[in-house]
């Protein structure tokens, strides 16, 4: 019987942090060979923080071989992707090799993990979700777990390249052919593009995607500001176009567009944006403004949908995304494209709720 592909939704409130670290743990437990793990923020407390060095500490001692990559943040003038604060004091805890990576200024914004990589059994955990009590409990996201050899090898190209650089620039450059995996019986076509040597493509596919759906497109993203998909989202808005529904972060969206206005390459921006979600029947959540010790209560979870085909990963929609270490996933089936719209449409009714006017 061939291993499905596992889908698990996080929400704002809707579960434990002890929950999601049982999940992590217990895919952690499974390996028997090795654990290479890529993730932006890695700051865990409490119950939390022992479940996971726990399980790496005992995967390590039963002989696997645990390898760990995170960010090391640089002053960034954007204020997407909030930066990281990984607890090195942590991370030195789980007593396994580490590595942390800095593009200056570009990010190493990847949250997965490739357990048993050269075995038959490789399976990758991916999405949107990074390492803190926080994302646990309060923001939207998405994991993904995916039982592929094939797929596994492509991550483990990607992890080998920034581990052995130490750099997130040049990694990603190469092209990808799209692997056969199995969610719930019916086959699935995956496709994995790295940034940022594929960061630009990333964002074409997209808006390629956008521009030929016929029956329903759901963009969830914490902003949107990628100049290919706002254009396309413009264009969009000027003739008959498929079932929609959008979701974003709009106190991370203002931040942006205050910054617009000054950036004298980005003003068109801006009149884009609001026309965009003026045109288009988009939610929004209202999060915390981020400091480093207020709740991080974001909008996280980075998915699109064009008719039967799933756009998630690592990569908001963004400009800036493009050029950090990022991972976007495309999945090609219908009954996974539906359970992911339907994890859209209940976030979008959570939030319409909110007042309608976009960020100004």
């Amino acid at each position: 019987m061939t291993a499905s592909v596992e889908v698990t939704f996080l929400t704002d409130g809707g579960q434990p942090a002890e929950q999601v670290a049982g999940e992590l743990a217990g895919f952690i437990g499974g390996a028997q060979r090795s654990l290479d793990i890529a993730i932006y923020d890695l700051n865990l407390t409490d119950g939390p923080a022992d479940q996971v060095r726990a399980a790496i500490k005992a995967a390590a001692a039963r002989g696997v071989a645990v390898r760990l990559l995170y960010n090391v943040d640089f002053p960034n003038p954007i204020p997407v992707p909030p930066p990281s604060q990984s607890d090195t004091a942590f991370i030195a805890s789980l007593a396994v090799p580490t590595k942390p990576v800095s593009g200056v200024p570009d990010l190493m914004h990847h949250k997965y993990i490739v357990r048993d990589g050269a075995t038959d059994a490789a399976t990758v955990w991916t999405g949107s979700m990074n390492w803190t009590n926080d994302s646990w409990t309060r923001e939207e996201n998405v994991i993904l777990k995916i039982p592929s050899a094939a797929l596994a090898a492509e991550y483990a190209k990607n992890f080998a390249e920034l581990w052995d650089t130490g750099r997130v620039e040049g990694s990603g450059k190469y092209d990808l052919a799209g692997v056969p995996v199995d969610y719930q019986g019916v086959p699935v076509k995956a496709h994995v593009f790295f940034a940022p040597g594929r960061g630009r493509q990333m964002a074409h596919v997209i808006a390629q995607g956008i521009t030929h759906a016929r029956r329903r497109i759901r963009v969830c993203s914490p902003v949107i500001t990628a100049g290919v998909i706002l254009g396309t989202l413009g264009d969009l808005a000027h003739r008959p176009r498929p079932d929609f529904k959008g979701v974003y972060d709009r106190t991370q969206m203002a931040e942006v567009l205050g910054q617009w206005r000054v950036d004298p390459h980005a003003t068109w921006k801006g009149p884009a944006f609001q026309a965009v979600s003026a045109a288009f029947p988009f939610a929004s959540k209202i999060t915390t403004p981020y400091t480093p010790t207020s709740v991080h209560d974001f909008m996280h979870a980075k998915i699109t949908v064009v008719d039967n085909t799933v756009f998630t990963g690592s990569y908001n929609l963004s400009h800036a995304g493009e050029d950090n270490a990022e991972n976007l996933l495309q999945l090609d089936g219908a009954s996974l494209a539906d359970r992911f719209v339907e994890f859209v449409d209940a976030v979008y009714a959570r939030y319409a709720a909110a007042p309608a006017a976009a960020p100004k």
